[in-house]
């Protein structure tokens, strides 16, 4: 098989892709793109069993074929190419030669009937919404997300469709986000799903460049979302992810409204001299003022004080600063609102200018 393909439309593909492929891998297939060509149409797929993208490109030629080639080899050469050149294909059995001008390579090539093909089954619930939406819920929540927990739940995002919403949901025991918006045509259904850590962080990539609408297919065991020329898939994490409402502070006897920028700059300053393993930061909520200190190990000390408007009693309480800066950090109006239960319950950040994301931090003792 041979076929010609511009040097642009190789390399956005492939770099859409690559990022499932992971550099050490157990089967050596999986170090490998499976490019499949059909009639005009190339599509370039990467797997690590557990997510899957694939994206699409045309060419010209009636030409058909499957092979699969070394991806950040491929991506390697395309990328070190000349602007504009173009690359011509020519497919044997277990070599795959690459000519671009006087430019020539030659790549081991692995069957591509032995690439694992990802089961996607049939879907139980589907629903179409902005990409940029998308975008935004996984942002606006991916961050809280746990990183190796035994808790293999909280290794993930929850997606729950209900009541016409759309809502996503991460938390790592210590803090919690949530973001939730209305769709438009959201089927009458009720569902939640979680989805894998790498796979919601390559999901978030993929939408950044992307303008049109996504469709969500959901099956029992995996999740799929087409976004026009690019397509993603990720299997679902099994368990039941925890009743996340009963952390969400409902009544707040204590209320503090604070400028944004002002309380994320002195908590940034005070976090030097905090301890280094556990980043806690006191605040102490006066009347007009919220003062922040921090001490670590060594007996070094560091304080700020925020004007803020405060309703409630007079109160302290300790936070781990990375965690109050990432939900500050969030929020996108000029001020943020934090509320409080009582003086030794999580803390509830909101947006002062949208109500779609909230964001919970647990206390911690100093």
């Amino acid at each position: 098989m041979k076929f010609r393909i511009l040097r642009e439309d190789l390399l956005l593909p492939l770099q859409q892709v690559i990022g499932v492929i992971e550099r050490r891998q157990t089967l050596p297939i999986l170090a490998n793109v499976l490019i499949e060509v059909d009639a005009g149409r190339v599509e370039f797929t990467g797997t690590d069993l557990e997510v899957q993208l694939v994206a699409r490109t045309e060419i010209d030629g009636p030409e058909s074929g499957r092979f699969t080639v070394p991806a950040r080899k491929l991506m390697d050469i395309c990328r070190l190419l000349p602007e504009g050149s173009g690359l011509a294909f020519e497919v044997k059995p277990e070599r795959v030669s690459l000519q671009c001008g006087k430019s020539r390579f030659v790549l081991g090539a692995l069957p591509a009937e032995n690439y694992p093909n990802f089961e996607h089954g049939d879907p139980e619930a589907a629903f179409s919404c902005e990409a940029q939406l998308l975008r935004r819920a996984i942002e606006k929540t991916a961050f809280a997300m746990a990183q190796q927990d035994v808790r293999y739940y909280l290794n993930g995002l929850l997606l729950e469709i209900r009541q016409g919403q759309i809502r996503t949901v991460a938390s790592d025991g210590h803090r919690l986000a949530l973001f939730e918006e209305s769709v438009e045509g959201m089927p009458d259904v009720a569902r939640q799903i979680i989805m894998p850590r790498k796979g919601v962080l390559e999901l978030g990539r993929l939408l950044a460049h992307v303008e049109e609408s996504a469709s969500v297919q959901i099956s029992a065991n995996n999740v799929r979302v087409v976004l026009g020329a690019f397509s993603f898939a990720a299997k679902l994490v099994e368990g039941r992810y925890p009743d996340y409402e009963r952390v969400i502070p409902k009544v707040a006897s204590r209320v503090v409204v604070a400028d944004r920028s002002d309380l994320r700059s002195a908590l940034t300053r005070v976090a030097v001299l905090s301890n280094e393993k556990f980043k806690g930061v006191s605040l102490e909520v006066g009347e007009g003022v919220v003062r922040l200190r921090a001490q670590n190990p060594e007996h070094e000390e560091a304080e700020d004080e925020v004007p803020a408007e405060v309703a409630g009693e007079m109160f302290s309480v300790g936070f781990n600063a990375t965690y109050l800066l990432d939900a500050i950090n969030a929020v996108a109006s000029d001020s943020v609102r934090m509320s409080f239960t009582d003086a030794n319950g999580s803390c509830l950040i909101e947006d002062m200018s949208d109500s779609r994301h909230r964001f919970v931090v647990m206390p911690m003792r100093l």
